[in-house]
Parts: structure tokens; C-alpha cells; sequence
């Protein structure tokens, strides 16, 4: 099949677990689902589901309405059923942890999966304001960036919030890297990216040549990682390099724009034989924040740290006296292509969280409602002030936005919006008069 991987349905399990335990001694050989990252805590999580006699597996491959899952006895097709709800958020994603039916049913089913630890979520491209779960349990996010064409430091950026947020460590891989023969300017891009991706791992790689895929390896070889990048980053290229064999189909890309066709149309995870695993990604046109407001405060450490020494708290560092942020970029400390990059993705990642709440208004506040047994104007109202008083961002919180677009006509709900937006002029410290 195009593009399907050939290698985790075919290795066997002697290969990747190696010997056995020696003959007269107690150690036990390692579990079969250990290559593929199932630990003592994943055991005790699926404890009860073995009491009932289902099998645990790796989720390798998710298709429309069944997956492959990689099991101790192999690797079996299920059918998806019972874990794609509405949600696409729940909906079942390659790198989860599966309970599956043990043999003889036909079809078997995946009956539920195990909770994540992290996840990698996008914004989806349509006008539904719904997040996307890319991977599951992913302890490295590796964003391939291709040095044939020019860097998009922002669109860099954009994915390290990303990656920050879900939870896993993000690395910045340059592919390509031969296409750079001058060492000097080769050395000038991974400066331009480490400053715009503080904290992070630059490696430079060619799949090619082999340069710095051993590097990689090893920076791999220790969890799970998830492959991301556009189309034409050389991704499928770089996970044959990493499998150590041809099992990701490659495509030639243009050399008029450096831009490739979709090689890779489904997630697929890969064992490699360095150790640990690799989720390869189709090329991402788009890459919406979700609700990554820590992975951006992550990616733009030290403005967030700049903005301590801000005179006033809600500083949006555009005007206002006292600015560290703005004192910063006028002494040339901090480049200004670094403060407008922050504002826009603030702005994108604020809209998309308003815009979820509103469009959700069975959320908090709306269970709290039930649980205290009132209508939209009895007991919801108490559940309203609870929600209206809990966290989230701005004066409202989530919770509280919610509860007030079900509760007002949308002209109202607009008005009192409107005090949730800062009050310039008001220094830290200072409390706002009733």
C-alpha cells in the first residue's frame, strides 16, 4: 500500500528485544511491548482491563474506523468503534495505549484506551474552532525544517509552542544540511534558530550523506518521538535514515520552491533499532495554535521574564511608559521580529480560546448548574457566580464565559465582555474600584 510502513508488522519481537534472560538466573526477560515503550506504569494502568482478559498494544496506525495495534502475539487490525467519539480530542491516535480484544472475535475491538500522558494538538484548519491530536504520548517533538529553502523563523516558532504545550521536549532538526557546504553559513542559520528557539536542540542532519543522523538517533533513541514538519522538510526521508531501511515512501520536491507533495497521508509509528520509537506525520500545511499559552510563554522565555520588570502588570508592551519589553528592543537586546512574532501568536491563541468558550456553553458552568438542580435562572445562577469567580484567563475565567453566553443575548454578552480587556494606566499592584 502507498506509503504504509513495512517494518512493525513484519520484525519479529526476538529481534528487538535481543536474549533472553541467562540460563540460571532470575532475571526475567523484558516484556514483549517494551520496544515500544510499555513501562511498570502502564501495567498498573491496565491492570483492571487484564482482570477482564483484553490485551494491551500500541496504537501504529489509525485508518478510517479501524487501527493497527502492535500486541505481545503481534500486530492485529481492529475496528475503532468504541473510541471515536465526537471529540476529536478522544478520538483514538496513533502512540496510544490500546485495550483490545483478546483472539477469536471477528472483527476485534479497541474497547478503550489507556490515559495520556502527553499529546501533541493542533488547531484544525475548518471554521469549527475543534483541536486535532496529531500523537499520543510523545516524549520528543523533532521539527524537521529544510535548509533548501529559506528559514521561516516564525513558522518555527509556531511549532515549538506547539511542542512545548504538549507536554514532550521539542528539537529543531535542519535537514538537508549538505545542500549548506559553507561551514560559516551553515553555522549563521543554526545561530538565527537557536535564538528564536531558546532551550531547544539545534542539530543540523542530512539524510543523505549521514551527517548528524547518529546524533539524532541517540536524542531518539530514549521514548517516543513524533516527526513534524511541511511537506518537502525531507521527514520520510529522515525516518528511512533513522529505521535504518526504506519503510516511508519518499517523493521528489520542487526545486523551483523547495515544496513536496504529501508523501506521508496517515501517522505511522516505527520502531527503531537504536531504541525508542518514531511517529512520522503527513506534511502540515497549517499549524493552528490550541490553547498553547504555555508553549508560547516557553518559546518567548525572555520576553515573558523581561515583562516582570513591566511598570504595570497587563503591560502589552505597544506604548506604555515603564515598557521593559519595548527598553529591550530599543537597546537591540531583544530583536523586534522576536516581540512581533510573540504578539501575533498571543493574539491567534487568545481568539481560539474565546472562541472555543463561546462556543461551548455545556461546559463548566453548565454541569455545575445540573449538579445544583437549578434552571437557567435558579440554581444555575449560583453555579454562574462559581464560574464567573473561577480560573482561567482574564476576569471571567473559561468557566464563566461560558456560563454567560448561555445565559445572555449575544449583544450583552459583548458589552460585558468588554471589561475582561485590560485597563491601561492600572500599575501592579493596584485593585480596581467596584
Amino acid at each position: 500500500m502507498k506509503g504504509h510502513p513495512l517494518s512493525y508488522s513484519s520484525l519479529p519481537f526476538s529481534s528487538l528485544l535481543g536474549s533472553s534472560s541467562l540460563p540460571g538466573t532470575s532475571v526475567s526477560a523484558p516484556h514483549p511491548l517494551a520496544p515500544y515503550g510499555w513501562d511498570a506504569e502502564w501495567e498498573a494502568e491496565f491492570a483492571p482491563y487484564a482482570a477482564q482478559g483484553l490485551l494491551p498494544g500500541r496504537v501504529v496506525r489509525v485508518d478510517r474506523g479501524q487501527c493497527d495495534v502492535v500486541t505481545a502475539d503481534g500486530t492485529v487490525r481492529a475496528d475503532t468503534e468504541f473510541v471515536t467519539p465526537r471529540d476529536p480530542l478522544k478520538v483514538i491516535c496513533t502512540g496510544d495505549w490500546a485495550v483490545v480484544d483478546p483472539a477469536g472475535g471477528d472483527p476485534r475491538y479497541v474497547r478503550a484506551y489507556l490515559p495520556r500522558r502527553t499529546s501533541f494538538v493542533r488547531s484544525t484548519s475548518s471554521k469549527r474552532s475543534e483541536g486535532q491530536i496529531l500523537a499520543a504520548n510523545v516524549d520528543h517533538s523533532i521539527i524537521a525544517v529544510s535548509l533548501a529553502a529559506e528559514l521561516d523563523l516564525g513558522r518555527i516558532e509556531r511549532f515549538l509552542a506547539l511542542g512545548w504545550e504538549s507536554g514532550g521536549q521539542p528539537v529543531v532538526v535542519l535537514t538537508k544540511a549538505d545542500l549548506v557546504p559553507d561551514a560559516a553559513t551553515l553555522a549563521h542559520l543554526v545561530q538565527d534558530v537557536e535564538t528564536a528557539a531558546p532551550g531547544v536542540q539545534v542539530l543540523t542532519v542530512s539524510a543523505a550523506s549521514g551527517q548528524g543522523v547518529d546524533v539524532l538517533a541517540a536524542v531518539v533513541s530514549n521514548g517516543t518521538s513524533v516527526l513534524l514538519g511541511q511537506s518537502g522538510a525531507g521527514k520520510s526521508t529522515l525516518a528511512n535514515a533513522l529505521a535504518g531501511a526504506d519503510v516511508m515512501e519518499v517523493q521528489a520536491i520542487r526545486d523551483v520552491d523547495g515544496k513536496g507533495r504529501h508523501t506521508t497521508t496517515t501517522r505511522n509509528l516505527l520502531p527503531l533499532p537504536a531504541g525508542g520509537v518514531l511517529i512520522d506525520t503527513p506534511g502540515l500545511r497549517g499549524v493552528g495554535l490550541w490553547d498553547a499559552e504555555t508553549g508560547v510563554g516557553q518559546v518567548f522565555a525572555e520576553i515573558e521574564e523581561l515583562a516582570e520588570d513591566c511598570r504595570f502588570h497587563d503591560c502589552a508592551h505597544t506604548a506604555e511608559p515603564g515598557c521593559a519589553v519595548l527598553a529591550a528592543v530599543e537597546d537591540g537586546t531583544l530583536p523586534e521580529r522576536r516581540l512581533d512574532s510573540y504578539r501575533k501568536l498571543i493574539r491567534e491563541n487568545q481568539r481560539i480560546v474565546a472562541k472555543t468558550d463561546l462556543l461551548a456553553p455545556r461546559g463548566a458552568a453548565a454541569r455545575m448548574a445540573a449538579e445544583d438542580g437549578g434552571g437557567a435562572r435558579g440554581g444555575g445562577d449560583q453555579a454562574g457566580a462559581r464560574a464567573l469567580s473561577s480560573g482561567g484567563s482574564g476576569l471571567w475565567g473559561a468557566a464563566g464565559r461560558s456560563w454567560l453566553s448561555a445565559q445572555f443575548p449575544a449583544p450583552l454578552r459583548t458589552l460585558s465582555a468588554v471589561s475582561e480587556f485590560r485597563q491601561p494606566g492600572r500599575p501592579r499592584g493596584s485593585t480596581m474600584e467596584a
